[in-house]
């Protein structure tokens, strides 16, 4: 079993309840980590047999233009395509973070956490 992280994609998005959240946008953080078998990738060296860090960017990327309101849904399908696309992925968990949400108060982020397995 092994591990693969990305720390802090920055994404510029249009995810919140509120009608100019929809319009103005605002900046988010994503974390994802994956766990999978890479023990044969490690023999061959080849990036056909390991879970490409490429394609798991590329989700998030896609999934965050999706505009929604709540963080939960956008986690939510970020985790599906994840395991639909990525078969050697057994585990994935990801973190979304709304960089300076408007709350009404001087707060540096507000952040959901989910995780599925097969």
């Amino acid at each position: 079993m092994g591990k693969i992280k990305l720390k802090n994609i920055r994404v510029f998005a249009y995810h919140g309840c509120l009608d100019e959240e929809g319009k103005i946008g605002s900046d988010y953080r994503v974390d994802l980590n994956v766990k999978g078998d890479l023990s044969h990738s490690a023999k061959t060296d080849k990036l056909a047999d390991t879970i490409d860090y490429v394609h798991l960017n590329k989700i998030v990327k896609e999934e965050m233009a999706k505009r929604s309101k709540l963080l939960e849904t956008v986690a939510e399908r970020i985790l599906d395509r994840v395991l639909e696309e990525i078969l050697l992925v057994q585990k994935v968990q990801v973190e979304v973070a709304k960089i300076n949400p408007p709350i009404g108060g001087n707060v540096a982020s507000v952040s959901v956490t989910r995780s599925k397995s097969r």
